[in-house]
């Protein structure tokens, strides 16, 4: 099969119009082009008059091997990659102890998955509830002001990625493919078939629960058991007289130990109570830099107009998003994240008394709004602490002491403090809404959100905002409206792991991954980090040859 790159056609082209500029790209006749699919789609909206699709095409040919000799020096035809996932291990029969999976968010959930479709029977233990219980608790959030905090955004099945705008492209390098792997997998359990080669695609909320109920029936129905609200307390580590740190398994809250020596920690970046149990056994860790801010909120109609001129509205291209950064004359970057075209700004607290936000969308993408995080880039030098352990926990105190802030800026009652950006930019505390109506339930608490990030965020960001408004004309509007505060951006700390068997570094049989443990940042990245841990786990079990007799 041949891969074609960068053919570009209008944005209103026919149908047939695909495959005569094939044709006349590979110079050959009709009746050689055999079969030919869409491999990605995505568009070139630098013109806002003449708005183009850019396709990669994978083509078969009566003479492959030919049509390939004529263009080998021209980079955008080549052989097509094979993506077809292989599995490095089978189970020849139950694992005697069966690997353990920590978390069922994106991470855990294809960790679990891959260990399956292995044969390894893993045991998933999950903190949180079951995704649609889960999400009658998030509402309660929402619309009641009742926190459950085992039962939220960030805990449950489906993880932080359920209540998101479910993108599922990544910048993460992937030489074996594991996110076409992914992406198959999201089709298999419900989602559109589109997302294998639209170039930005996306699931939405309401999708994405469904789905995930369909992967975890197929995980059980291939010998897994995910068990809900089991909360891991503390871990079985024994040391030998050389020093050397082996896990042999996890204690729960409810006093159950099960013995393991394969345990994949999938947590995400907000079980900060596990953090401190891990740096409190000894596993090592580091402090990583993270970001924070606040969300924005403009018309998506602005957006769109701004992105797309007259194209605005177009099916293909749907709500317009943008990335923005701005390097700031104060050292610091400040750049939008988790862009939600036509969605909503979410309470997104785990803890009690503190405010956090996040953004969602529905796979339409069809609500007045547009928002993303407008962040700044701190480092461990942001958050300097006394002993080891304060060290490697200290930008969990540090995201505390600003969502403690937000809570209370927001009136104690999970409301979140938000200011319109011209108030704002004037340094001036926000008394009425303009044009852009929040969507962050359960309120808003208008005010001054100076007080809600140190500083050197504030001044940052401050200067950014008119600077992304040269690039979108608007984004600095008055209206438009800033909710703090947005924290969780990605995990604090990270779990180092060895990078030949993806153990820790100090404790082996525990598998760090995902974003809790600072491998990966989105659905997309947690995964493929979770399937490539799978693997090392797969491939650690036949080797010791502890599969059942």
């Amino acid at each position: 099969m041949i891969r074609v790159t960068e053919i570009k056609l209008p944005l209103d082209h026919r149908e047939e119009d695909l495959r005569e500029a094939l044709l006349v790209r590979l110079g050959i006749a009709s009746q050689e082009l055999t079969a030919y699919r869409i491999f990605k789609r995505a568009y070139d909206a630098r013109k806002k008059s003449a708005i183009l699709l850019v396709y990669t095409l994978d083509a078969s040919t009566t003479d492959d091997t030919a049509v390939l000799q004529r263009f080998s020096t021209d980079p955008h035809v080549k052989p097509a990659p094979d993506m077809r996932y292989r599995f490095v291990a089978r189970a020849t029969a139950p694992p005697f102890q069966r690997p353990i999976v920590i978390g069922f968010g994106p991470c855990g959930l294809f960790a679990g998955l891959v260990l399956a479709q292995m044969g390894f029977r893993p045991i998933i233990l999950e903190r949180g509830k079951q995704v649609r219980e889960r999400t009658v608790d998030t509402f309660a959030l929402w619309r009641k002001r009742e926190l459950n905090t085992e039962s939220n955004v960030q805990f449950g099945e489906g993880g932080a990625g359920t209540f998101s705008d479910g993108k599922l492209y990544s910048q993460v390098k992937d030489p074996q493919h594991h996110g076409r792997k992914v992406l198959e997998e999201f089709v298999k359990a419900g989602a559109p078939e589109e997302i294998l080669y639209v170039s930005k695609p996306h699931i939405g909320t309401f999708k994405l629960v469904s789905m995930i109920e369909n992967m975890r029936a197929t995980i059980e129905a291939l010998g897994g058991e995910i068990r809900f609200r089991q909360r891991v307390e503390t871990f079985h580590i024994e040391t030998n007289k050389a020093g050397e740190r082996q896990l042999r398994g996890v204690i729960l809250a409810s006093g159950e130990e099960i013995k393991s020596n394969h345990v994949v920690l999938a947590i995400g970046h907000s079980a900060r109570d596990t953090f401190a149990t891990l740096v409190e056994q000894g596993v090592y860790g580091e402090p990583k830099p993270f970001s924070i801010g606040f969300r924005i909120e403009h018309p998506q109609s602005l957006i769109d107009q701004c992105r797309f001129g007259k194209f605005a509205g177009n099916k293909i291209l749907g709500a317009a998003d943008y990335k923005l950064v701005h390097h700031a004359s104060n050292n610091r970057s400040v750049y939008s994240f988790c862009m939600c075209p036509g969605g909503t700004v979410v309470a997104a607290t785990s803890e009690t008394g503190r405010v956090v936000t996040n953004g969602m969308s529905q796979y339409s993408r069809n609500e007045r709004n547009a928002n993303s995080a407008i962040v700044v880039g701190i480092t461990p030098d942001d958050f300097p602490a006394t002993t080891e352990g304060d060290r490697i926990l200290a930008g969990v105190a540090l995201q505390r002491h600003w969502e403690a802030r937000a809570f209370e800026l927001g009136g104690k009652n999970y409301n979140a403090p938000a200011q319109c950006v011209g108030d704002f930019l004037a340094n001036k505390a926000s008394a009425q809404f303009g044009d852009v109506e929040p969507s962050y339930k359960p309120g808003v608490t208008l005010g001054d959100l100076s007080e809600c990030l140190p500083d050197y965020a504030i001044t940052a960001i401050r200067e950014a905002l008119p600077a992304f408004d040269k690039q979108i004309k608007g984004f600095a509007m008055h209206d438009a409206l800033l909710t703090g505060v947005e924290t969780r951006t990605s995990s604090p700390i990270r779990i180092k792991r060895n990078d030949h068997d993806y153990t820790s570094v100090n404790t082996r049989g525990l598998y760090p991954a995902g974003e809790g443990a600072g491998y990966a940042g989105g659905i997309l990245s947690a995964g493929i980090d979770g399937i490539q841990v799978a693997e090392a786990v797969a491939l650690d079990i036949v080797k010791q040859g502890i599969m059942s007799r």
